[in-house]
């Protein structure tokens, strides 16, 4: 497939194609041998083959698009990299919405569960776009265009000419130039519309609940609570064990605000967990690339690692403060050192909250499966950990497999069930290799009737699945009784008897047997003079 840049005008391809790539994961879907990569957009329609729209009551067309300077997102909603890209795409979208300027997202799922509409539909929804989206299941506008990675985006004219295309993140600044020279240009040759064009968005029956989209779950025995990360409403909650809530951590609002607990605030908070002594818990503030403690005695918050900043350095070592995360997205204590699932990098990092430095603990930062010596191994997009003292164990989302890390320094990574395999998933129960997830994202361990046993959430599946440690065999756990089931669920956690699981895309708590049996939807209630998230 030849990338298109046929119709290119010089000065804006080269900005384009040319500047320094951030990451993207590289790959070509199978492509139609018959058609003619020569002439892409011979077809007419640029999104013919779309199986669906969302943000939008009608199908996007050319005719719609003429007079306007549009910006192309080719994406999956997994993929962190294709994340990183939305915080950008929102930015220009807000400097711009006042012009003939508007951003199409065109979906290309990698995995199975993200080619249905009712899922992706949850995903724009989860991550606020409100542009136009194509459903691009077979690949046919991706192949019309070129494309061979996500993310990729496309800069389209105000003539409907494709000027260039630029895969990977972290290009804000270099669109926003390039932006406003096609602005510029159609404005003074006259091709430019006079306003921009207006959608109709999805709407949120959910987004008055309780919960929105709760990434991630903790279960803090010794004080009989739990912690629920409220992502979608950018708050922790503290609640009983059977979920009334006791206190709110977080405005409410997205941010990165110090203080009290009313007025700090979050942004997209996904991993939680407590110190030895209980008086502290420790936060992975997702959006904000950011580590942050809330003083439970106090009612303060503070943070401990990040600038807010997204970061791009792979092998940091040093103050917290000064260092730049990348989207942290689990969290596990064993002792003195905290230990991050960073899903932006690839890799795991430790925090000494003796020295309050921070490091790379295991990873090259290269988005692979390679199991050896912890600074040779690889991840994809590790989103969950938890740890028996000695290990880590790891849902390594991207490559659907589930991975064990030694705690100690000199140890090494293993993988102990799953493919290994970008794109070997599936819902498959074996031991080692032969097993099959679907990008699991969250882990604990249990007491099972053997010993020592891990239960993962397969995303992706809408299951929990078992993994016993020692042999890599892996089980699919069943839940009688739970109506409906799980949808895309995330966080896992466990006390001595019980599960508990953060159902994210069903915005609800659920609470099981470890054998799956007697699951019960808790009823999560804020105290009646609390207000609900704005």
């Amino acid at each position: 497939m030849q990338p298109f840049l046929r119709s290119v005008r010089l000065a804006l391809a080269i900005m384009l194609s040319l500047c320094l790539l951030m990451p993207a994961i590289a790959v070509e879907p199978a492509t139609d041998p018959a058609a003619d990569p020569t002439d892409p957009f011979r077809a007419g329609e640029y999104f013919s083959g779309s199986k669906g729209w969302l943000n939008t009551a009608e199908p996007v067309t050319n005719a719609q698009m003429k007079g306007q300077v549009v910006l192309v997102d080719f994406w999956t909603y997994c993929c962190i990299n294709c994340i990183h890209v939305m915080p950008e795409l929102k930015w220009l979208e807000e400097k711009y919405k006042d012009q003939p300027f508007v951003v199409v997202g065109v979906h290309s799922g990698k995995f199975d569960q993200e080619k249905n509409l009712d899922n992706i539909r949850a995903a724009v929804l989860r991550y606020g776009i409100k542009h136009p989206v194509a459903v691009d299941n077979d690949f046919a506008i991706w192949q019309r265009f070129g494309v061979r990675s996500w993310p990729t985006l496309v800069l389209i004219d105000s003539t409907g000419k494709p000027i260039g295309q630029v895969s990977g993140e972290g290009h804000r600044d270099m669109l926003d130039r390039a932006i406003a020279k096609l602005l510029e240009t159609g404005k003074a040759n006259g091709t430019l519309a006079d306003k921009p064009l207006k959608f109709t968005e999805e709407v949120d029956a959910h987004a008055q609940g309780m919960l929105s989209f709760p990434g991630k779950i903790r279960a803090d025995v010794k004080g009989q609570r739990l912690f629920i990360s409220d992502s979608g409403h950018h708050r922790i909650l503290e609640t009983s064990m059977d979920g009334v809530v006791r206190r709110v951590i977080g405005s409410g609002h997205p941010g990165l605000e110090n203080g009290a607990l009313d007025k700090a605030t979050f942004n997209e908070p996904q991993g939680v967990c407590v110190s030895e002594d209980g008086l502290t818990l420790y936060v992975c503030d997702r959006q904000n690339h950011a580590l942050r403690a809330v003083d439970l005695a106090s009612g303060q918050v503070r943070t401990l690692a990040g600038t807010g900043a997204q970061g791009r350095d792979r092998s940091y070592n040093g103050v917290g403060k000064d260092a730049a995360l990348n989207s942290p997205w689990d969290i596990e204590r064993v002792g003195n050192t905290l230990f991050i699932a960073m899903a932006g990098h690839h890799q795991i990092w430790r925090y000494d909250l003796s020295a309050n430095t921070i490091a790379v603990h295991s990873g090259t930062g290269a988005e692979r499966c390679d199991d050896g010596p912890l600074m040779a191994a690889t991840f994809s997009q590790p989103c969950g950990i938890v740890s028996d003292g000695k290990k880590l164990f790891i849902a390594d989302s991207e490559d659907s497999t589930v991975r064990a890390v030694a705690v100690d320094p000199s140890g090494a990574v293993q993988s102990l069930a799953g493919s290994k395999d970008l794109f070997g998933f599936g819902l498959k129960d074996g031991v080692g290799i032969e097993a099959r997830f679907q990008h699991p994202q969250g882990i604990t361990l249990i007491t099972g009737a053997k010993g020592p046993l891990l239960v993962v959430t397969d995303t992706y599946n809408h299951v929990l699945r078992t993994v016993d440690p020692l042999t890599g065999e892996a089980t699919t756990l069943k839940t009688p009784g739970l109506t409906p089931g799980l949808y895309e669920p995330d966080g896992l956690s466990s006390d001595a008897k019980y599960l508990y699981v953060a159902d994210t895309n069903h915005h609800r708590i659920v609470r099981m047997n470890f054998d799956g049996s007697g699951a019960q939807v808790l009823t999560v209630s804020l105290p009646a003079a609390t207000p609900p998230a704005k």
